[in-house]
């Protein structure tokens, strides 16, 4: 058995130049998409309810496109036809999102255009397992971060940016104004570029040369969990009944409808086992569902740390736009000259964590030397908490960029160390399989937070959007003591 050859730097950055598109695409999703949705008539309490689109998408893709692409090679290789199928569906997505005429065509759009990224996104996390070596992937990774930093930065910049140079930033009632129509268009250039260098630039090793590296099985300290026979009767129908009598209590008690989601979840994952329990264990879905449950010790524990982080993520993203408009800007109506400029700052904002956590980028590998990627992580997350909770507590909206260089240090470890801690505990026959069911535990945060933030910040909030972001730099504290669970071996720091 061998090493991987160490990768240069210029190696490293085209394999990894691509989530310069791919974050072009997620960074005016997340800062515009509210801003559409609201600008075509959704009320603030259903926005979250739109949402839901981005982390169910992901739920259903990557995992599939994570197994799809473990068994896929061609002269393009295994990870690279699956990038550029995804950047062509998603500049199309970008071409149509501002100039949906109706709410329900740009919640329609809002599907495709996340499922497209996704197809992108997750073979290239799996990119950086399958090319690098142990030792190298925490750069890897957090080169991806630092594209990730660049890229929202400009796409979040955008919209303000174009309205400073004299476009457009209001527009008729029920119209999205020209200057998130234009940032659209160049992010859909942007994107298509940034991932066909990436595929035009890189190789990739042959199953056959993957077989052959030391890292080809994971240490024995991350064994696979034991799990004997299909799924059992008895959790099928837990799952089942768990679902149904959370609908009924929350008919009987005439909650939000949003809530759900929450019943339809439980209910849906008895519904899965069932259906694997049913088909041969080769069968696609049967090998998903026996990977899931076979997760090796490191990921089951990353799990924690995945759910509190992106709850935090998702309800900063569906919220920052209401609270800040709001609390800084003195205005809730989406039609006003004061709320499309406090929009205008949030996307500064936004630019501006993300360029924080671009300069992150280069810092965490040298905190990891130092500290290990545990406690590494564990400070980015409670920064990133302290940034969210300050928000509440600022009055001058120029001092809202201090706070985002807590969640810029955060969102770019987010982005970066899990991964590194996680490929080094799977096969690499099964690297995209299961950064593919990684992705769970970033999108049932975000289902959570999709259905019951809607409900909290009427009940419990007072209906004070700047509330929400105090319960997400919260569930970063929480985030980060959950870090200190996930085995700290040598082989994983």
């Amino acid at each position: 058995m061998k090493s991987k050859p160490q990768l240069s730097f210029w190696q490293i950055w085209n394999m990894c130049f691509g989530f310069l598109g791919i974050q072009f695409g997620f960074a005016l999703q997340n800062a515009n998409a509210s801003r559409i949705f609201e600008t075509l008539g959704a009320s603030m309490e259903a926005v979250p309810g739109l949402w839901i689109a981005a982390p169910l998408t992901g739920l259903l893709v990557q995992p599939v496109i994570g197994y799809l692409s473990d068994r896929t090679w061609t002269r393009w290789g295994r990870r690279r036809p699956f990038f550029m199928i995804g950047a062509v569906l998603t500049t199309l997505a970008l071409l149509v999102m501002p100039n949906s005429p109706t709410l329900w065509i740009a919640a329609g759009t809002l599907w495709v255009l996340d499922a497209s990224i996704n197809v992108s996104m997750e073979p290239f996390r799996a990119f950086v397992g399958d090319q690098l070596s142990p030792r190298q992937r925490p750069s890897g990774y957090a080169m991806q971060s630092f594209f990730i930093g660049v890229g929202a930065i400009v796409a979040s910049f955008l919209p303000y940016l174009l309205a400073h140079f004299g476009v457009a930033n209001t527009a008729a009632p029920g119209q999205v104004p020209d200057t998130v129509r234009y940032a659209f268009y160049f992010g859909a250039a942007v994107l298509l570029a940034a991932i066909t260098w990436t595929v035009v630039s890189t190789r990739e090793y042959s199953p056959a040369e993957l077989a052959g590296f030391d890292d080809a099985e994971p240490s024995p300290l991350h064994a696979a969990a034991p799990v004997i026979g299909p799924p059992r009767g008895s959790h099928i129908l837990g799952w089942l009944g768990v679902g149904v009598l959370l609908a009924a209590l929350i008919a009987w008690r005439q909650g939000d409808r949003m809530l759900y989601v929450l019943a339809g979840l439980c209910a849906a994952y008895g519904l899965l086992l069932g259906v694997a329990r049913m088909l041969p264990g080769t069968h696609m879905l049967a090998t998903i569902v026996g990977d899931l449950r076979t997760m090796p010790t490191t990921m089951r524990r990353l799990a924690w740390v995945q759910f509190f982080s992106w709850f935090a993520l998702f309800a900063m993203w569906i919220y920052t736009t209401a609270a800040v408009a709001g609390t800084h800007f003195g205005s809730t109506d989406p039609q006003s000259a004061a709320y499309n400029e406090g929009a205008n700052w949030v996307g500064v904002l936004f630019g501006a964590y993300n360029g924080f956590a671009a300069l992150a980028a280069l810092v965490i590998p040298l905190m990891v030397r130092v500290m290990g990627l545990r406690w590494s992580h564990l400070v980015n997350l409670w920064l990133g908490g302290l940034g969210l909770v300050s928000l509440m507590f600022i009055s001058d909206p120029a001092w809202l960029l201090l706070s985002m260089v807590g969640v810029g240090f955060a969102w770019a470890s987010i982005l970066s160390l899990p991964y590194a801690l996680l490929s080094d505990s799977v096969p690499s026959t099964k690297m995209g399989v299961y950064m593919g069911i990684f992705n769970f535990f970033i999108v049932i945060p975000q289902l959570v937070a999709a259905s019951a933030l809607g409900f909290a910040l009427r009940s419990w909030l007072g209906g004070v959007p700047m509330h929400v972001l105090v319960l997400g730099g919260c569930s970063l504290f929480v985030a980060g003591l959950c870090v200190l669970r996930v085995p700290s071996q040598p082989e994983v720091v």
